[in-house]
């Protein structure tokens, strides 16, 4: 950790913006990216420019977007992070006997953050690919990173939390969010049937370090028109188990 008088203050906003395009990928206005990043019109504007001369996003308008040189950020990580190289051949190995995609998520300021997938033929969802961050209370993934938070952490999480209905089957009530991440934790899987999503379910299991910390987790994302909760239970957990138990022996 360095001290905050070496700190560089454009390149601190400048990433601050660059991170509001991973959370939200729309294009920012000045006025939003200065909100978003809760600095100044002027300040905003400087790194927006900044950010243009450099390539990594481009201007239509009054609004700027994202340029494909931004992805580089990323790969840097996903390229040489040893946790999506060591998941990727058991995600594929779990997606050819299940015939769906399957993701591998770690947790990032109580979000799931997806660092690696195997991609099934049948894509009926777009929420769930590398890079992409999901609600953390109302997903499987989340669900599961969630529940392997000391008892402190995640009451501070719920205090400070404003859950929002994305579905009408999503749970909202705090104290029942609670009852049903501590059954996660409990039970180490996690079923969301539409509460993310209309039409999809989700299945999730812990993979855990040889201390038993959960470093990430394996899931499944099906429509519901071809696999229930149920038979997400009884049929793919089985198989899900098998391969996030055989990642977790790398650890």
């Amino acid at each position: 950790m360095t001290k905050s008088g070496d700190n560089i203050g454009g390149l601190e906003k400048g990433l601050a913006i660059i991170e509001v395009f991973s959370t939200d990928r729309k294009p920012l206005t000045i006025s939003a990216a200065a909100q978003a990043t809760n600095t100044s019109r002027a300040s905003a504007r400087r790194s927006l420019l900044t950010l243009l001369n450099l390539g990594y996003v481009v201007q239509v308008g009054s609004a700027f977007h994202p340029a494909p040189r931004l992805l580089r950020l990323g790969d840097a990580y996903f390229q040489n992070a040893s946790l999506p190289q060591l998941a990727q051949a058991h995600l594929e190995h779990a997606r050819d006997e299940v015939q769906e995609s399957v993701s591998l998520a770690v947790l990032d300021n109580y979000e799931p953050v997806f660092v690696a997938r195997a991609e099934a033929e049948k894509i009926v969802s777009s929420l769930a690919r590398v890079g992409r961050r999901l609600v953390g209370y109302c997903s499987a993934t989340g669900r599961v990173l969630l529940a392997d938070l000391p008892d402190d952490k995640l009451d501070t999480y719920l205090e400070q939390l404003d859950p929002k209905p994305l579905t009408r089957h999503t749970v909202t009530d705090k104290g029942r969010l609670r009852e049903v991440i501590l059954k996660v934790r409990e039970e180490r899987v996690a079923i969301t049937d539409e509460e993310l999503e209309d039409g999809m379910a989700a299945l999730a299991v812990p993979v855990v370090d040889r201390d038993g910390k959960t470093i990430a987790a394996m899931s499944v994302s099906a429509s519901r028109a071809r696999v229930s909760a149920a038979q997400m239970k009884s049929e793919l957990l089985p198989v899900l188990r098998r391969y996030a138990e055989a990642l977790s022996r790398n650890f």
